[in-house]
């Protein structure tokens, strides 16, 4: 998701989309140790986009502060 439309979301929309992707993770990660998912990059790629969204949040609540 491009980093303009992650800042037209409302922060209880970027908090529930940090809790599916933080659980998504999880589950990769277990999926990942025991060879059960096979494409690492999709983790790579979930923790990008928790990391946009985390610093979108972080924007939100400095610029309201």
């Amino acid at each position: 998701m491009n980093t303009n439309e992650l800042r037209q979301k409302t922060p209880e929309e970027l908090m529930r989309m940090t809790a599916d992707l933080r659980g998504s993770i999880r589950n990769m990660r277990f999926k990942i140790a025991t060879r059960q998912h096979n494409k690492v990059r999709s983790l790579r790629e979930a923790k990008k986009s928790l990391a946009q969204i985390l610093t979108v949040l972080h924007e939100l609540q400095t610029k309201h502060s």
